[in-house]
């Protein structure tokens, strides 16, 4: 037993003066290039030739299995090394990936990316299906899983950056994470700008979705402002129109009462008094033009109390409930405000024994809005089209509408929107209102 030990060990000697001679006859080769071998890639060459010798001659040399993987390890840095300096990341990721498989003699091997407080798989050996890129979201939830055996993080500072990880059908050894921490060490500067380089893709991707949201959003400011002006020349034209002409014909009618050869100042009178009232009624519905235009109420108690005085002047029964938890930014309380207003003026601007039941709730990080008609007047579509200009400015906000008809005759629309003012990035297909 000692006389084989012996021999062993004196093959080792033989086998580490062999590398050693290499080892300097490619240093000293490497000194006589001059320029055409540049001093700083001496190590990583002399590596490659050692471990080419050591892979070649471990087998006749070293016929102890625990010496062979030694070497075999060593070969396997040795690759990591080349790989790390192949310049490409699309090249040197799936390379480490496959060095580590075969470093371990693990199934799998993943080189998995801090992007934020995720990790992303880069690369894997074998590889996983095309196109499908997994993700975790943390280093925990990497552990957790029951496809990873060990994992070995690669820090920049205190910062994760990379971690390397394998699935092993057998026991991971001392060995195999020695092999996986030499790896991660000798790679870490690829491995970092790798992590880096894909951190700053997903910035840019994500500056790219704010942009299209600012754009669209800039948009739909645009059309509610468009809307909004439709709305006013609508209201001023229903104000006006009619009641103009009669003011006018009352007036005409009190000159020609005064004119001619016998004048009558009682037609006159009487005339000018007809022209008074529809004064007096164009002045009133300015007033409640200009009331739903910019509301004093909503500006000093709340959507919920401007909303019980337009319920007042409506012929039909509105029973209203809820407010707000506390006030809320001029965009969002006006914003609901508008939507409910719209709502139940086309809803119950015609007498009816049925109540309107709107309901205004504050929860969740949001304001909502529900209006229960059991006995609408309107088809959900039509109530649909009379609402887009209000879908349009909720959301310009961050909110929406949507219609739905839960049993026969009963209409429920539901509107919402965020608490607070902030850009919200979120895949839109329009503004139309959804009825269901």
């Amino acid at each position: 037993m000692a006389r084989a030990t012996r021999t062993r060990a004196a093959r080792g000697l033989l086998l580490v003066a062999a590398v050693a001679a290499v080892l300097a006859a490619v240093v000293q080769g490497g000194r006589a290039a001059g320029p055409a071998l540049p001093a700083v890639l001496l190590p990583f060459a002399a590596a490659a030739v050692a471990a080419t010798g050591l892979h070649v001659l471990a087998p006749r040399f070293l016929p102890d299995p625990a010496a062979r993987d030694g070497a075999a390890r060593y070969a396997a840095l040795a690759e990591a090394a080349r790989r790390g300096q192949s310049g490409s990341l699309e090249h040197a990721l799936p390379g480490l990936a496959r060095v580590v498989a075969e470093g371990t003699r693990a199934d799998r091997a993943v080189v998995w990316l801090a992007v934020g407080p995720r990790l992303v798989a880069a690369a894997a050996h074998p590889p996983g299906p095309e196109g499908v890129r997994e993700t975790v979201a943390d280093l925990a939830a990497l552990l957790a899983r029951p496809d990873t055996d060990s994992v070995v993080p690669v820090l920049d500072g205190t910062v994760l950056r990379a971690v390397l990880a394998v699935r092993k059908p057998s026991a991971v050894t001392a060995a195999d994470r020695q092999l996986m921490q030499d790896v991660a060490s000798g790679a870490a500067l690829v491995l970092r700008v790798a992590a880096l380089n894909a951190e700053l893709a997903e910035r840019v991707q994500r500056a790219a979705a704010l942009a299209r949201e600012l754009h669209a959003s800039r948009h739909r400011l645009a059309s509610a402002r468009e809307s909004e002006r439709r709305r006013l020349v609508a209201e001023l034209g229903y104000a006006t129109g009619d009641r103009l002409e009669t003011l006018r014909a009352e007036v005409a009618a009190a000159r020609t009462a005064l004119a001619g050869e016998r004048p009558d100042p009682a037609a006159a009178h009487a005339a000018l008094g007809r022209a008074r009232e529809r004064l007096e009624e164009l002045l009133d519905r300015f007033r409640a033009v200009a009331r739903g235009v910019y509301p004093a109420v909503l500006r000093d108690q709340g959507p919920a109390a401007a909303l019980d005085e337009v319920v007042a002047d409506l012929p039909r029964p509105v029973r209203t409930s809820g407010r707000p938890a506390r006030r809320l930014p001029w965009e969002l309380e006006s914003g609901i405000y508008y939507v409910a207003a719209s709502a139940v003026r086309a809803l119950a601007d015609r007498p009816a024994d049925t109540p309107l039941a709107v309901r205004l709730e504050h929860a969740a990080g949001r304001i909502e809005l529900e209006v229960e008609d059991p006995a609408h007047p309107l088809a959900a579509e039509r109530l649909a089209e009379l609402l887009a200009d209000d879908a349009d400015r909720l959301a310009a906000l961050g909110g929406g509408m949507d219609l739905e008809v839960p049993a026969p005759g009963v209409l429920v629309l539901r509107a919402w929107l965020p608490d607070r003012v902030e850009p919200v990035v979120v895949e839109t297909a329009g503004t139309e209102v959804a009825v269901r």
